[in-house]
């Protein structure tokens, strides 16, 4: 171990100094010459020498699947005593074929020692496809590294219901489990299923992050993250079918060195540090269909006052009063809580006496969702007023559901209620009548008064404050606050209908507010919740800024509407560089105070120089 370590210092203090100048710089591009329809092919630009600027070529008539991913490396060769170094530079693209034809595609750009140098451009002869579906090639941005494809062992989604035959209105919570053994992220929802059949409601609680955790499936160790969570209600019997679930991810995988050179102790030492050994690729995963056995609800036995209500549930009334006076109001509650479609459930309705006011019922939902399902309670309040006195009797109120737990119907039942109205000291004096009904209620004698038929003069005493003039000032000052205020309501209705300019103008002030929170996990030395935050910051920035719904953003998107917003290229290669740093920069060895510190002000100079072009 001594001797390999002073080998290594002898090899640095030769460099030092005895270090000379390398040939000429050369930019070249590595492509296939021939691909198929559908194929997955890498072009890539390498450099052996030192550059910046890179600007890459328009990619037409291929899509592009990631990158730009660059690289670094070193050699290091010792002949005769003399020793040289040559570093090496590498941007590479992954592409897709879409359509048959011959193809160029145009030179890439770098700048070399303040001067500009392009490489080659590169053809391509796409042709069709020999078995109709897409396969994956790759070439290496060097001749020493092969690519490790991703199977479907290595990256999966499932879709798992916790019931696969159940009642009708019964309940299903659906789980969809990404599973994985190498790093990915970057997940966003492309298709989802349409649920045919099925009432729905997404209860995932993730806070916009995967939590994963460890397992074992079938022998091997997975990362198990939850994309969605979804309640599903069947709305119709037979067997129904959940179509797969779409989503994309960038899944970073190894590759692996083939050493054509021989033994390289610096490229083995430092291969990961700078970035050879690794790259992105965006996959493409569904999970699987299946089905679901929904049996018909029992015809027998069934009671009267059903009304479709599915689960398990408890039934309660109340009233706040039971003596009253006439013209006074008593309000008298349902509730049914329990576990079920408390949204859709229907509320058995109460009968009252044909001489109570009853208003229409004011009907409140409190629903809590999460990975058990949907629960919660349903509350219906009446405002009754008897308009007569008299002792009445409120009948017991049924609410009827059925239990899928125990295969049957079950009835719940209200308490019965005897209300005594009295009379009040205000209709003592009249002679009143009580039959049923309130249109045979007479009053005997006479309560109203005859208009006063003498002829009565009248005259204005005093000082009147009416057609005043400070009566008409007032007015005056009425209409022009009214009209202001008219004014500025329509302003800031319009301004708030328009949702694209609103998040536009509010992306900043979010940005700053989890940059501040970013800073403060930073100072804590929380390193987790600072990259998360961080990543949310510039995520949520350009988002908000270019009106990019969050699941459609990419690296390419946010490219491509940054140039259409005439931003410096060099700005947008500044902050795709930056988006793809934080993605990873928590994996990379070295001090993570400091790497965090130097991603925290990238990032406010970063967003600095957007926020000026994209105002």
């Amino acid at each position: 171990m001594k001797k390999r370590i002073l080998c290594i210092l002898s090899l640095l203090f030769m460099i030092v100094f005895s270090l000379e100048a390398q040939s000429d710089v050369t930019f070249k591009t590595i492509c296939k010459k021939q691909v198929s329809v559908g194929e997955q092919f890498q072009v890539s630009y390498e450099l052996n020498g030192d550059g910046k600027d890179f600007r890459s070529p328009n990619f037409t008539n291929f899509e592009i699947i990631g990158g730009p991913f660059s690289s670094t490396s070193s050699s290091v060769q010792i002949i005769n005593g003399s020793v040289s170094r040559t570093n090496t530079q590498t941007y590479s693209f992954h592409l897709r074929a879409i359509k048959e034809g011959n193809f160029t595609i145009p030179q890439a750009s770098i700048t070399v020692d303040k001067k500009r140098i392009t490489s080659e451009p590169c053809e391509i002869n796409v042709v069709a496809s020999s078995n109709g579906n897409s396969s994956y090639s790759s070439n290496t941005s060097n001749n020493n590294s092969t690519q490790v494809g991703i199977g479907n062992k290595e990256v999966f989604l499932e879709a798992v219901p916790n019931k696969r035959k159940v009642y009708l209105g019964e309940q299903i919570v659906l789980t969809y489990r990404l599973f994985y053994t190498i790093p990915i992220s970057q997940v966003s929802v492309s298709k989802a299923p349409s649920y045919s059949g099925f009432w729905t409601k997404d209860v995932t609680d993730n806070n916009g992050s995967l939590q994963q955790s460890s397992i074992i499936k079938d022998g091997q160790q997975y990362y198990v993250s939850t994309i969605q969570e979804v309640v599903l209600f069947p709305q119709k019997s037979g067997k129904l079918t959940v179509d797969p679930l779409d989503i994309t991810c960038i899944a970073q995988i190894r590759q692996q060195r083939n050493r054509s050179r021989g033994y390289d102790p610096f490229e083995d030492f430092f291969g990961d540090v700078l970035g050879t050994s690794y790259t992105n690729v965006k996959k493409e995963i569904k999970s699987q269909p299946f089905e679901i056995e929904v049996l018909p609800l029992p015809a027998a036995n069934k009671p009267d006052s059903f009304k479709g209500a599915v689960g398990q549930y408890t039934f309660t009334s109340k009233i706040d009063k039971s003596e009253l006076n006439v013209n006074d109001a008593f309000t008298l509650t349902l509730t049914v809580s329990g576990k079920g479609n408390i949204e859709l459930l229907e509320l058995p309705k109460p009968v009252f006496p044909p001489d109570f006011e009853v208003y229409d019922p004011k009907i409140t939902s409190s629903v809590k969702d999460n990975a058990l399902g949907i629960s919660g309670s349903k509350k219906a309040e009446y405002i009754v007023i008897p308009r007569v006195s008299g002792d009445f009797t409120l009948e017991e109120i049924d609410f009827s559901y059925f239990n899928p737990t125990l295969d049957k119907y079950e009835t719940l039942r209200s308490e019965e209620y005897q209300i005594k109205v009295n009379k009040t000291e205000g209709n003592s004096g009249r002679a009143e009548i009580y039959t049923p009904g309130q249109a045979d209620i007479k009053y005997l004698g006479s309560d109203i008064q005859h208009i006063n038929t003498s002829n009565n003069k009248l005259s204005i005493t005093g000082m009147y404050f009416f057609l005043s003039t400070t009566y008409i000032i007032i007015i005056c000052l009425m209409v022009v606050i009214f009209v202001t205020a008219f004014i500025i309501y329509k302003r800031v209705k319009k301004f708030n209908k328009n949702q694209v300019l609103v998040r536009n103008k509010q992306a900043t002030k979010v940005a700053k507010k989890r940059l501040t929170n970013a800073h403060n996990f930073l100072k804590g030395n929380n390193q987790n919740k600072f990259y998360e935050e961080f990543s949310q910051a510039l995520w949520g920035y350009i988002s908000d800024k270019l009106n990019i719904v969050r699941s459609q953003l990419s690296m390419e998107t946010v490219k491509e509407m940054m140039l259409s917003k005439d931003v410096n290229e060099e700005i947008v290669n500044e902050f795709i560089d930056l988006l793809h740093n934080c993605e990873f920069a928590r994996f990379a060895p070295g001090d993570p105070s400091k790497k965090m510190d130097e991603l925290y002000q990238k990032g406010i100079e970063i967003i600095t120089k957007a926020e000026k072009i994209l105002k």
